[in-house]
């Protein structure tokens, strides 16, 4: 049986998340609250990526402000295209932040920021290579691939 390329098509006005890591992007969907959108948007998972070898993208035919840093911790080789009148206007590639506020929550019970809750919960960046980020008050690490702990 020949293999058959699905064709998708391209949206003229809006925001591409592309190069998000193969399996995440309903990660990235729940968390950006995508659902409650009243415009198109398509999920394309496990394509074919020359750099990646797979990868998933999230296309939003809509103008909307988007969480760079919340998008650099979730996944920080997602790049994002700006769309209008059918061409990329622009084009952002991501990093990890420095730091994140009230993206995660402390999973120490003794911590400071579990405690009082009026207290934000801010994560640094410890390290870059391995994408480590730890509480501010207690050193506790983020867990960023339990989207349970995401807000």
């Amino acid at each position: 049986m020949a293999e058959r390329e699905l064709k998708i098509d391209i949206i003229q006005n809006g925001i591409v998340i592309d190069h998000i890591k193969a399996g995440n992007s309903m990660k990235i969907y729940n968390y950006l609250n995508l659902a409650d959108l009243n415009c198109t948007v398509a999920i394309i998972k496990h394509v074919k990526s020359g750099k990646h070898g797979f990868k998933d993208l999230i296309k939003i035919e809509n103008n909307l402000d988007l969480d760079l840093d919340v998008l650099g911790f979730l996944d920080p080789n997602v790049t994002i295209n700006i769309i209008k009148d059918g061409s990329i206007i622009d084009k952002k590639n991501l990093v990890p932040p420095k730091s994140i506020k009230n993206v995660v929550r402390c999973k120490n019970p003794r911590c400071i920021c579990s405690i009082e809750h009026e207290l934000d919960h801010i994560f640094e960046l410890a390290d870059a290579k391995n994408e480590t980020y730890r509480c501010i008050y207690c050193q506790q690490e983020a867990a960023k691939t339990d989207v349970r702990m995401l807000y």
